[in-house]
């Protein structure tokens, strides 16, 4: 296991045609948009979302690559199972110690116990040293701060949400055939981004990763995960999603030898004819400046 020691801070650009990218449930499952601006967005949730099921598909039954956060999980039954496998009983009776006070550990883990709860989550499960988790849900096996963190992808142009109506040949019951009176159809909307581009930006830290054991193993799954995310992820109401860039800065120390903003404002995404709507990758640029970079800066493209 080599330990990760050193800093980086990554773009990603990802597109979208003809889907749903990140439906808003506040907003009929309409694509989130800034209402300001009209860019579209998608959240770190569901960017992390996707990277949980490709570690899942491609790492399934590995030790130490289960996944905590999944769909449909009961998340305190994982915690539970991390006291079971250390031995630890969390319903034993409150002691009496010596100074007469009762220690009382009935349905929670102490001290100790915590942090033994806390690594072994961390040890089982890719997505809680990645990510962090916060494991005080019921039984206590702390919280991790995670050291790879994501912001929102925000679209680089301002994107239009369309409405279309779509029909289904048939009906679910026969009272619904009734009312229908023979015609069997029925009519639904389904919301699409005609074309996005999306850009998140996000954080690695090397001092949160020895907290959590993430390695540089751990690290090149990672950027593998975030390149084809999409390739495993298909669906009717998201469209075309594709990976079109994974921009690296790798830091030649554990602090890093640069602001990240800085790094970051050497990307330049451009539509290539700003006056037309863009519908294909193609109508934009990528440039990475790397002119006169901060000493120990390397950059890596790993897709696309």
């Amino acid at each position: 296991m080599t330990e990760l020691k050193n800093r980086h801070d990554f773009v990603l650009l990802f597109d979208v045609q003809d889907g749903n990218p990140n439906g808003d449930p506040d907003a009929g499952n309409l694509p989130r948009i800034d209402p300001e601006t009209g860019h579209g967005l998608v959240t770190d949730v569901s960017l992390k979302r996707k990277v949980r099921n490709f570690i899942q598909l491609t790492q399934d039954k590995k030790p130490g690559f289960d996944i905590f956060v999944k769909e449909k999980a009961i998340l305190n039954v994982s915690i539970n199972d991390a006291y079971k496998d250390l031995g630890i009983d969390l319903n034993e009776k409150p002691k009496v110690e010596k100074d007469g006070k009762k220690r009382d550990t009935k349905g929670k883990a102490q001290g100790s116990e915590v942090e033994k709860g806390r690594e072994w989550m961390c040890k089982t499960f890719f997505d809680v040293r990645t990510f962090g988790a916060v494991m005080s849900t019921g039984p206590n096996a702390g919280q991790v701060r995670g050291p790879v963190q994501l912001t929102f992808a925000r679209s680089v142009s301002p994107i239009v949400s369309q409405e279309h109506s779509i029909t289904r040949m048939a009906v679910a019951t026969e009272a619904e055939a009734e009312k229908q009176g023979g015609d069997n159809r029925t009519m639904g909307r389904k919301n699409t981004v005609p074309y996005g581009l999306y850009r998140a930006h996000g954080f690695i830290s090397p001092h949160l990763a020895r907290q959590t054991k993430f390695n540089q193993a751990d690290l090149e799954l990672l950027f593998k995960a975030f390149a084809n995310m999409f390739e495993l992820d298909r669906s009717a109401a998201r469209g075309l999603m594709s990976m079109r860039k994974v921009i690296v800065f790798k830091h030649g120390s554990e602090l890093g030898n640069a602001p990240a903003h800085a790094l970051f404002d050497r990307v330049h995404v451009e539509p290539v004819q700003p006056e037309k709507p863009a519908r294909a990758f193609k109508d934009y640029t990528v440039k990475v400046d790397t002119a006169k970079l901060p000493e120990g800066i390397e950059v890596m493209d790993l897709a696309g």
